[in-house]
């Protein structure tokens, strides 16, 4: 007991290690909701589209990242575009990699709600005059989004926890701090078990919220 005790106070030492952390998951996890976001509905919008080419390029796109690990994309990122002369820092790559896979997956989500409005809401804004890019920004997508709110955001959830994998390029986020700690501190079910505790308190107001929406 004594020196669990001890334990945890020299992890408690360490605070600004898991702050530090915490911040880097925090803001991968925003840049990835918000850029994953823009671009997944835009091509949710075109792999709903009539469109049969631009469907199956964007489908053909989106399945490739959604098939394979997240892990492997960031290392492709990190390790394989500085080979075709892009140079990414491991904060960027990260970044990229998150927004990426995000957007493949809330493009599906998007298409889906799209396909879900009923055709005659179509054929009546078509009826109404409107022009395409008119129906779809004033009858397709408000209906859509009320439809896909819950999914998107169990895809933000997803999201933070996958940001885990960052820290295999050597980025200091929440994961990576809980190594950093361990090494001094040589209690790694305590240390993990405070790191999850820290992935929770930042995905639980999104459960919450996914909850709230799905019951209304």
């Amino acid at each position: 007991m004594n020196l669990f005790l001890e334990q945890l106070v020299g992890i408690a030492q360490y605070y600004p290690v898991l702050l530090k952390g915490i911040g880097i998951t925090l803001a991968l996890s925003a840049i990835g909701i918000v850029a994953g976001s823009m671009a997944g509905f835009l091509l949710g919008i075109g792999r709903a589209s009539a469109n049969k080419p631009l469907r199956f390029v964007i489908g053909a796109y989106t399945d490739i990242f959604r098939g394979t690990p997240v892990l492997v994309q960031v290392f492709v990122v990190f390790f394989i575009l500085p080979e075709a002369g892009i140079e990414l820092g491991s904060f960027t790559a990260g970044a990229l990699a998150l927004t990426n896979i995000t957007a493949c997956f809330i493009s599906e989500i998007v298409a889906s709600g799209i396909r879900a409005v009923p055709r005659g809401q179509l054929e009546a804004a078509a009826s109404a005059g409107l022009t395409r890019f008119q129906q779809m920004r004033l009858v397709v997508l408000p209906q859509a989004t009320r439809m896909i709110v819950p999914s998107l955001v169990g895809q933000f959830v997803l999201l933070v926890k996958d940001s885990s994998v960052v820290s295999a390029i050597g980025l200091f986020d929440l994961t990576r701090s809980g190594w950093v700690i361990v090494q001094n501190i040589p209690n790694g079910l305590l240390v993990f078990a405070l790191v999850g505790i820290g992935y929770f308190l930042i995905c639980y107001p999104l459960i919450h919220l996914s909850r709230r929406l799905e019951k209304r």
